[in-house]
């Protein structure tokens, strides 16, 4: 039964860490109360995305030095205390972009891999099914939390630095008691420190070309995301908050379903058609932003979308490297997110400058196209068992 409880406990750490998917409800109420433009408002975010994969890249030498448990718990702390120091952002804005975004990116990183790399041990035969479920709570967490925010922000009528503080409370909490439960099977923690040469994997063309769709399919959801209520200004606050909890509720089920087509399909099939699937939702932005059900429709099917990524590309990790590596080359191909990390910023000054994002998000479309006939159906053939085994400690 212990696998299930780990399985449980993840859930409800990855439902703490997808808390900064929720930013889009504090980009208004935050331009209201300083009067800073959408860019600038948007650098938290933007420097999440950065702090994030940075400390991703060496989770997995953190993971075999401290061990599942301490990594995520340490992890837990830092994401919480980021968000309580964000409240002192009533002093200087500066303070909310420093622990929403590097400390509490920082935090995530540390804890964000252990639970995948904990549960395609404990459940060998489900990997893709399960690292969705596991990350579910990622996207789950945004509509949670955006939810609770609102209705905080407008109901309650605290300042979005108040609900800041009350949040990192809860986090700190609830992100580290669950952390505190992960551990690796029997047998599992000698896989663990098996790791390979840095050099060797950036020479591999299977990583490299994971790493440059990956780089576009970041962009595509970072730009719908970060930027959601702005999509559609005619629909007010209440549809605003409503199609930043349908993008959160679909990115979570999109990512259960994605992996599950993937314990289906080969692992290159179902990254491009998470490619061409999201790449259709963005050229179609011009006519769905015209109404209000078109722009719920496009919350739901780019959440539904981006939820496939971080879900494909850490199975596919699985599949051609093995599960005992997912927690060292999942963290060399996230560093894809410093580069994607820009792409809300972008948008808003998009924004800034024509008071709309449809034809930017037409752009990454294009991008999107040209990754899913760059990545044909066999791109990813399984390396597992042909790589070269390093001792464990070396």
């Amino acid at each position: 039964m212990r696998r299930y409880l780990i399985l449980v406990s993840a859930i409800a750490m990855q439902l703490c860490l997808g808390a900064t998917y929720s930013w889009s409800v504090f980009v208004k109420p935050l331009r209201d109360l300083t009067g800073l433009s959408q860019a600038i408002v948007q650098m938290p975010f933007t420097a999440f995305y950065f702090a994030f994969p940075v400390t991703v890249i060496f989770s997995g030498y953190m993971l075999t030095r401290l061990g599942p448990a301490r990594s995520a718990a340490t992890g837990g702390v830092l994401f919480g205390l980021g968000w309580m120091l964000a409240s002192l952002g009533t002093h200087h804005f500066a303070m909310t972009v420093i622990g929403i975004g590097l400390l509490a990116g920082i935090g995530v990183g540390l804890a964000y891999v252990v639970p995948l790399a904990v549960l395609v041990r404990w459940f060998p035969n489900q990997k893709g099914l399960v690292t969705g479920i596991a990350v579910a709570g990622f996207g789950g967490g945004a509509a949670l939390i955006s939810q609770i925010a609102g209705r905080l922000i407008s109901a309650q009528g605290l300042s979005p630095y108040a609900v800041f503080g009350l949040l990192g409370c809860v986090f700190v909490v609830i992100a580290t008691a669950a952390g505190l439960t992960m551990k690796f099977p029997p047998g599992g923690a000698q896989q663990a420190v098996a790791l390979l040469p840095y050099k060797e994997i950036l020479r591999q063309k299977e990583f490299r070309l994971l790493y440059a769709v990956m780089i576009v399919a970041l962009a595509a959801g970072f730009s719908v995301n970060a930027n959601l209520k702005e999509l559609f200004p005619a629909g007010g606050n209440a549809i605003g908050i409503l199609g930043v909890s349908a993008f959160a509720i679909a990115n979570a089920v999109g990512r259960m379903a994605w992996g599950a087509l993937f314990d289906r399909t080969s692992a290159g099939t179902a990254v491009r058609a998470n490619l061409l699937a999201q790449a259709c939702v963005l050229l179609a932005s011009p006519l769905l932003l015209s109404s209000e059900p078109g722009f719920l429709l496009l919350a739901v099917a780019a959440g539904f979308n981006y939820g496939g990524v971080l879900v494909l590309y850490a199975s596919t990790v699985t599949h051609v490297w093995g599960a005992e590596r997912v927690g060292q080359v999942y963290g060399m191909l996230f560093s894809a997110n410093i580069v994607a990390a820009p792409a809300p910023v972008l948008a808003g000054l998009w924004y800034d400058a024509t008071k709309n994002f449809w034809w930017f998000l037409v752009a990454v479309a294009v991008g999107l196209l040209i990754c899913a006939f760059n990545a044909p159906g066999q791109a990813f053939p399984s390396l597992h068992g042909r790589v070269p085994q390093t001792p464990p400690g070396k």
